[in-house]
């Protein structure tokens, strides 16, 4: 018995030891999360680690921030910022850095991380870091996905992160990494992804990669890298192989037979096409626009069949393409301009078909001579390149004169510009994206080209998981909608109709056909595009691609189609009904959403250059995901119309146009607010309900009467306040007296934490109740 006794006793002593364990465990990570909240120097979406009273594991997911956990461990950290690089405004004043302060140590950063000793997932997303990442990263043994994404990382990437042996996901997209890809990554066995985009990656392909045979993914496009490629047979699992502007001079490597998307354009890959890829049995998409390419492509490349999109432009390729040649049935668009054919076109490529739309002037054939060189052009011997350097040696030390020049002239701005500058951020002493200055299309001046290629960065938020922005085919889009049918309208507005689509992939799609574009010439528009093209954000409806579709009925205008996402849960104004088929959103559930938009707006007038307002802003406008996730439609669209032209020519910049669009902005979404607070509000009569019915916000009775019964039942008092607050600044009939975006920004995450806080103690009173 006394055995019995000495050993129950032991059991409970153990229990009991256990208790403060587990108690210690969340206690030292909470330690830990606070020490990484004082790194980033207090963003406000981590407020909620101070203002949380449960377990660290149970903090609510949001967009900026997802934590997770296995027994009591934290296993995955997820934080997404909006800090943005150094740009330019209207004026020509230095916007500041938006990293972190001088006395932030990544150092420091990544030692306080490996005390998560447990952590599987890391993903530290466009929150302001700087410095040379340490090699100590290495000690987050367990990783499995590794994301620095989007922030202001310089250096080269240590070798020792080749240690992380059960790294699946490696994301370093949009840094200033500079040096060669580390040698010895095929250590890391598990690599399925591994991308470094938009870096200043020097040096060779390292052959190491080609042993990784797990990975899927190789993206290294937009770095300076130089070479040789490896021969890449042995990549059995690669479906997506991106290696676009670099400085690769070799013939065209060996590539796997599963790849689907082969991105090899803006390089000096040279030689011919070898045979190989003809027998790319699952390829969709090859592009190997402006590189050296001579010979002849091979026939079978545009009979493969799952190819769709087959981009040969601007390469040396010469000859007589074969009338036999037979083009596959998934082949919507194929590109031979600028390169020196002769002769006919064959049947399947002819001006007659319906699909692939094809485009081949620059070259010397028969059809469309109006765009085409005359045959002397393109009987260029073998040895062409020596030919046109022999040919056109004069014009080339021309331009290169030329071009010095212009760098001399633009160094010395940039010194006398620099001296002007009064503060100075951390990273001033490296080498930050440059001003490209380029001839000014028709209609758009030199100042506001050379300003629209300077997108801030924060336009990478969210974008290392956006589809790549392409170029679609008329026929494509016309094969996706049931050539427009009425089945597949979606409704209409100011700027054109809005189609749903089905592409051959599956994936459904939002087509929007803009009426017209007048006045903007081919060049003008492409700009007005490829600005548009790099607004990316987690709370903006994803821009897919768009395709210039011809003449509208207007023979002056240009009728042009943006492909967009599309969102499946519908739009916010059929949230708001209580006769809503849809679930009727709370308090909470629509400040979350009301904070998506407004760091969507927020990032279109402040992280862009320029800004782009005027933006749309109604409930309409604002769809939902899935998983409830704000995601804001229509927008942008000043940059595509008459009035942004407009708004240019007459020179209005920072203190007139700019703020008055803003202005508009900040008004519209006091609407949106409004009917957050009240339900939806009939169009035409917003300003009679402003005139009668607002003074009633001031009262208890007047809310009761006036405020949406789903809002006042789970609502706190404090936080409705703040919210009616901010939406009678917003709404004000003085524009001077109307808040900035970040104002209301700030306030409605105000209004959120102070609604957490009352949602936990309205679960803890019930819980103690029960």
């Amino acid at each position: 018995m006394g055995h019995v006794s000495c050993f129950l006793l032991l059991f409970l002593s153990g229990i009991i030891m256990l208790i403060p364990t587990t108690h210690q465990l969340q206690t030292y990570q909470s330690q830990v999360l606070l020490q990484v909240r004082k790194h980033l120097e207090y963003p406000p979406f981590l407020d909620v680690w101070v203002n949380y009273t449960g377990d660290v594991c149970s903090v609510p997911h949001s967009p900026q921030l997802s934590i997770s956990c296995q027994d009591t461990f934290i296993t995955e950290l997820r934080i997404m910022g909006d800090k943005r690089v150094r740009g330019w405004d209207f004026d020509g004043h230095a916007i500041p850095n938006q990293t972190l302060s001088e006395t932030f140590s990544v150092d420091s950063f990544v030692t306080t991380l490996t005390r998560l000793t447990s952590l599987r997932v890391l993903s530290l997303v466009s929150l302001g870091i700087w410095g040379p990442l340490p090699d100590k990263i290495h000690r987050l043994s367990s990783l499995e996905l590794l994301d620095f994404s989007s922030n202001y990382l310089f250096g080269p990437i240590p070798s020792q992160i080749s240690r992380l042996g059960s790294l699946q996901i490696l994301t370093l997209d949009g840094n200033y990494f500079n040096g060669s890809v580390p040698d010895g990554l095929d250590s890391m066995s598990n690599l399925t992804v591994l991308s470094l985009k938009n870096n200043r990656l020097g040096g060779p392909f390292p052959s190491s990669i080609s042993r990784i045979k797990t990975l899927t993914t190789v993206a290294l496009s937009k770095n300076e890298m130089t070479g040789k490629l490896p021969d890449l047979g042995a990549l059995s699992s690669l479906h997506l192989l991106d290696l676009i502007d670099n400085h690769f001079d070799s013939d065209p490597p060996n590539l796997p037979k599963g790849l689907v998307t082969v991105l090899l354009s803006r390089n000096s890959f040279s030689g011919d096409i070898p045979e190989q890829y003809g027998e790319l049995g699952q390829l969709q998409h090859l592009d190997l626009s402006f590189n050296l390419l001579t010979g002849m492509p091979p026939q079978a490349l545009f009979s493969l069949p799952n190819i769709s999109y087959l981009d040969l432009s601007s390469n040396m390729f010469s000859g007589s393409l074969q009338g036999s040649l037979h083009c596959g049935s998934k082949l919507g668009l194929v590109d031979i301009s600028n390169n020196k054919f002769i002769g006919q076109l064959p049947s399947c490529l002819g001006t007659t078909s319906a699909k692939p739309v094809v485009k081949f002037s620059g070259n010397c054939l028969s059809v469309d001579v109006k765009h085409q060189h005359s045959e002397s052009y393109c009987k260029t011997p073998a040895g062409g390149r020596k030919h046109f350097l022999r040919g056109e040696l004069v014009v080339l030390i021309a331009v290169l004169l030329g071009a010095a020049l212009v760098i001399v002239l633009l160094a010395i701005g940039l010194l006398i510009f620099r001296r002007k500058v009064r503060s100075r951020g951390p990273f001033e002493q490296h080498d930050f994206p440059k001003v490209v200055q380029e001839n000014a299309p028709t209609g758009l001046s030199a100042e506001f080209l050379a300003n629209a290629r300077l997108i801030s960065e924060a336009a990478k938020i969210g974008s290392q998981n956006a589809p790549s922005y392409r170029l679609f085919a008329l026929e494509e889009l016309r094969e996706a909608t049931n050539n427009f049918a009425a089945s597949n309208f979606i409704g209409e507005g100011s700027i054109g109709k809005l189609y749903k689509g089905r592409l051959e992939s599956g994936a459904y799609v939002a087509i929007r056909s803009i009426a017209s574009l007048k006045k903007h010439s081919v060049q003008n528009l492409r700009v007005r595009l490829d600005l548009f093209s790099k607004l990316h954000h987690p709370h903006l409806v994803g821009l897919l691609g768009h395709c210039v579709g011809g003449q509208a009925q207007d023979e002056s205008s240009t009728k042009v189609f943006l492909i967009y996402e599309y969102v499946v849960n519908g739009n916010y104004r059929t949230h708001l009904t209580e006769n809503s088929l849809e679930k009727v959103l709370n308090w909470s559930d629509r400040l979350a959403i009301l904070i998506g938009v407004a760091k969507a707006v927020h990032f279109l007038h402040t992280g862009v250059i320029p800004g782009c307002f005027n933006n749309r802003l109604k409930t309409n406008n604002i769809l939902l995901d899935e998983h409830q996730i704000a995601k804001l439609s229509d927008y942008g669209m000043s940059i595509l119309t008459d009035d942004f032209e407009k708004l240019e020519a007459k020179g209005e910049g920072h203190k007139t146009g700019r703020k008055v669009n803003m202005e508009d902005d900040v008004y519209n979404f006091g609407f949106i607010l409004l009917e957050s607070l009240v339900g939806t509000i009939v169009t035409g009569k917003e300003e009679a309900f402003l005139l009668n019915e607002m003074a009633s916000f001031g009262s208890q009775d007047g809310r009761r009467r006036i405020v949406d019964p789903i809002v006042l039942t789970t609502c706190s008092q404090e936080s409705l306040s703040i919210a009616v607050s901010i939406t009678n600044k917003c709404i004000s009939p003085n524009p001077s007296a109307r808040p900035s975006f970040e104002d209301v920004l700030w306030n409605l995450q105000y209004a959120a934490q102070v609604q957490a806080a009352y949602d936990a103690d309205q679960k803890s009173d019930t819980a103690s109740q029960s």
